[in-house]
């Protein structure tokens, strides 16, 4: 019972922060130390998603859920006070300095030495992103600059010798350097192992792309902000514009993204034939169909013969690969609408004369005959599954006159969260049950445990669609697990994109009779320790069960059971 009631006590917790969010977007402004960023942090505290470690224990600073968000904040987000969300225009052509974050496709622009402006383009899951990261950080700050003072309020020396190492100047040596991580590590609440390892994460990546501002600094700023909040009454705000609500609403951003497709589609003269819609990365699907002919061109001399061992051979290739594609119908797309989600076009009818590696099943005389034509999504985020899939499902509009694309299947291929297994399984959706809402999908999914060989652990059932990777909440995900629901897998796509398969299916936009596939491999288990998304990537590892996932949708889709 007890468990029960955490598990509702979590529910409660992801729709109040919804509702709050949502009110909050409409208003148009709030700070994070009053009332409303106050409700926010106590339903991310209530939460406590497993993503951000120790976040409700002021005594320790959660350092792995520190390195998650700074791969997807603005370099120098520590040293900012104000946070503006708006639409795309509204600094284009500017000075501003342009940032990108290395693990989030969204723009940034550092506006003054104390704001940073936020463009999103991917709609509301992106701002539920951007604000309990910023929610994190923020009780983050007050953790730091709660350690740095005394009980009679002076500054603690760990904190002072923190601000002389800030503010000093020159490379400090071997044994310098560890005193000072030693130093820091006291001030953090960690041990001394803890903070080097994320002191060496964060320069690495400070050095390779120039994506942060070094441990030392980001606590320091940290805390001075907190300080400056509390001494200077500089309060942390974030504002809306309205301009933004509109775009969201309107789908903008999705309408452009689509149009842009369909007019290429036309273009090639590919709008009549049998379409295969693929939500995937950009590289399986044209490595598994173009690589064993490019490596037949004289790419490579050499290569091994297991399927998985042969991709993983490929990597370094992935240019000589896609020069040999474009000779064979293949085209790729960088999105210019702001939506930020790439695409390609393979025309089949010229791939005749490719040859395929011979672990791919597909049917040459099936292509000669139906001619497909696949389109390649790169992955979406959150709900603007259901924004970009809604446009693009939306019939051709031509001279004043409709006419349904003939679109024949959609496959969904990404990664999620697993919840009985480990990393690198497969898991197939049966269902996907929105997270927070009441919104329940049936997926009549046309993949099964025997459209894949035995080398990798499947698990079928009904996946979860949750608001964003950091409100996973243990206790919620636990009795998806172990009740009647048996869910397998978590994620943030899912419902989303069959919301609109089935909204296009109700509406007589596509055929009720479309193929639907959906197929995750696993990034990550948010049940077990070391293994959440804070701990890092796949990596290698992710190989197989990817290509694996694949080679099965394009074998479903070009296979002699189509002729």
């Amino acid at each position: 019972m007890q468990e029960v009631t955490r598990a509702h006590t979590g529910r409660v917790a992801i729709r109040k922060f919804m509702a709050i969010a949502h009110a909050l977007i409409l208003r148009g402004h709030y700070s994070l130390s009053a009332t409303s960023g106050q409700a926010l942090e106590d339903a991310l505290r209530t939460l406590s998603p497993e993503i951000y470690g120790s976040m409700n224990d002021p005594r320790r600073i959660e350092l792995k859920g520190l390195e998650y968000i700074l791969d997807r904040l603005p370099r120098g987000i520590e040293e900012c006070s104000r946070f503006v969300m708006t639409v795309q225009d509204a600094l284009e052509g500017t000075s501003f300095e342009k940032i990108q974050p290395p693990n989030r496709r969204r723009i940034s622009y550092r506006v003054g030495s104390d704001e940073m402006s936020f463009v999103v383009t991917r709609g509301i899951s992106e701002i539920y992103d951007i604000l309990t990261h910023l929610t994190f950080l923020y009780i983050e700050a007050k953790h730091i600059y709660s350690k740095t003072r005394d009980e009679e309020g002076n500054p603690t020396r760990e904190w002072l010798e923190l601000e002389r190492h800030v503010h000093g100047s020159g490379e400090l040596g071997k044994e310098e350097l560890e005193k000072e991580i030693w130093n820091l590590s006291m001030l953090l609440g960690r041990t001394y192992r803890e903070t080097k390892q994320t002191y060496e994460y964060l320069e690495r990546a400070k050095k390779e792309s120039n994506t942060n501002s070094g441990l030392f600094n980001i606590i320091y700023r940290l805390g001075k902000s907190r300080e400056k909040e509390v001494s200077e009454n500089n309060k942390v705000a974030v504002y809306f514009r309205p301009s933004l609500v509109d775009e969201i609403i309107h789908q903008v951003y999705g309408k452009k993204w689509a149009a842009t497709i369909k007019d290429k589609l036309c273009a090639l003269k590919l709008e009549d034939r049998p379409l295969h819609i693929i939500s995937a990365n950009l590289h399986s699907v044209v490595n598994l169909l173009y690589g064993h002919g490019a490596a037949a061109a004289g790419m490579q001399k050499k290569h091994a013969k297991d399927l998985y061992g042969f991709i993983s051979d490929l990597r370094q290739n992935g240019k000589q690969v896609k020069d040999f594609a474009r000779k064979h119908g293949f085209s790729e797309i960088e999105d210019k609408s702001g939506a930020q989600i790439d695409w390609q076009i393979i025309d089949t009818s010229e791939l005749t004369s490719v040859a395929f590696h011979p672990k791919i099943k597909i049917s040459s005389r099936m292509i000669k005959d139906q001619k497909p034509v696949l389109l390649i999504m790169d992955y979406a985020f959150g709900s603007q599954a259901f924004e970009l899939m809604d446009e693009l499902l939306q019939p051709l509009d031509r001279d004043g006159s409709t006419k349904a694309l003939n679109v024949q299947s959609i496959s969904v291929m990404g990664k999620a969260g697993i919840l009985p297994g480990k990393k690198g399984d497969i898991m197939l959706a049966t269902a996907h049950v929105l997270e927070g809402q009441a919104d329940n999908y049936m997926v009549n999914n046309d993949l099964n445990e025997e459209d894949f060989d035995n080398s990798v652990d499947i698990y079928v059932g009904p996946i979860i669609t949750v608001l964003g990777t950091s409100l996973q909440n243990r206790d919620i995900l636990e009795k998806f697990m172990t009740t009647s629901w048996k869910a397998v897998g978590l994620e943030m796509e899912g419902g989303h994109y069959q919301r609109a398969i089935d909204a296009a299916i109700i509406r007589g936009h596509i055929s009720k009779d479309v193929k639907v596939r959906y197929a995750y491999y696993a990034s990550d288990n948010p049940l077990k320790s070391g293994q959440t998304l804070a701990s890092g990537a796949l990596g290698t590892e992710g190989i197989r069960p990817t290509y694996m996932i694949t080679k099965a949708i394009l074998q479903k889709i070009l296979s002699s059971a189509n002729t």
